[in-house]
């Protein structure tokens, strides 16, 4: 992981030492100088879509491990209706120590599209990967500082344009500070990649038509809703199930809920005569007018 504090423009590596001690092993600390945690022993050890901050406090720094911060920040229309600004404020008043800050409104979506959050082309979503150092070897771990709907949607997108090296941090930033883990302040300047290429998967999208061939019945499937309570009463596809993301998590750590609980709050898709899903979030959006640090806290 390359780093750049917000005293210079210049990527800096962490002190190996340092490092070491982050881990809480110092036996580490010859290894990582010689650069014997690679981003292939990395990838390894993700076994699923989540990490914990534990396996992030003990990997933190790792040579090819990129951290994202992916926060959007929901605010009140004068309409009353929710929109979505960047979350770049949020970023730079505190972060995981060396998290690069991705803007899903603009770089990771279509600004040109008539519709917030359209996914990006291909291209498009290579050179923004690319801006934030991400290349073919590079391990991704996203989080965000709301209940991991943003870090959920850029590890799909990720997925969706062939990059499987990259998990989403359970609880996100809230749980990291609960846990009294470090913050740095400020921005960190991305150490750019120039050779990651996207190439989009199927399987991973629906468009209008399937949507509709859904709600006919000329197609298996559950048409799923993660938006809030309110939103969903507000205005939702007829025929949709809600399920919002805000009841996923814990709300004191913003962690997922376990696999039973989960499974109770999902009846509703589960017990669909087809129960294949396809999920949809609707939003609106209003453009927006370093130090020494050590890994410590609770384990999970």
């Amino acid at each position: 992981m390359t780093l750049t504090t917000a005293h210079s423009d210049e990527p800096t590596v962490p002190d190996p030492a340092t490092l070491a001690d982050l881990r809480g092993d110092g036996d580490d600390a010859e290894a990582v100088g010689r650069g014997e945690v690679r981003a292939g022993a990395v990838g390894a050890a993700l076994a699923g879509p989540l990490v914990s901050t534990q396996w992030l406090c003990d990997h933190l720094g790792s040579d090819g491990l990129l951290v994202i911060d992916a926060t959007v920040v929901a605010v009140s229309g004068a309409d009353g209706r929710t929109e979505y600004v960047s979350g770049i404020g949020r970023h730079g008043e505190g972060h995981v120590p060396g998290a690069v800050f991705a803007d899903l409104l603009e770089r990771f979506s279509d600004p040109a599209a008539p519709f917030p959050f359209t996914r990006p082309g291909a291209e498009a979503f290579a050179a923004a990967a690319a801006a934030l150092g991400v290349d073919a070897d590079t391990t991704v771990v996203v989080y965000d500082g709301a209940v991991g709907q943003w870090a959920s949607r850029l590890w799909w997108l990720f997925r969706s344009f062939g990059h499987d090296r990259v998990a989403v941090l359970d609880g996100g930033v809230t749980k990291w500070r609960e846990e009294g883990r470090p913050v740095e302040p400020g921005p960190v300047t991305p150490a750019p990649s120039t050779d990651f290429v996207s190439a989009e998967q199927p399987g991973f999208w629906s468009d209008r038509g399937e949507v509709e061939a859904l709600l006919a019945g000329d197609r298996p499937g559950t048409l799923v809703c993660g938006t809030a309570p309110k939103d969903f009463a507000a205005r939702h596809i007829p025929g949709s199930v809600s399920a919002p993301a805000v009841r996923l998590v814990d709300r004191g750590s913003n962690a997922f809920l376990p696999a039973a609980e989960l499974h109770d709050l999902f009846a509703d898709v589960l017990t669909s005569p087809t129960p294949s899903s396809r999920t949809a979030a609707a939003g609106s959006r209003r453009r927006p007018t370093p130090s020494p640090w050590h890994c410590s806290g609770a384990t999970t």
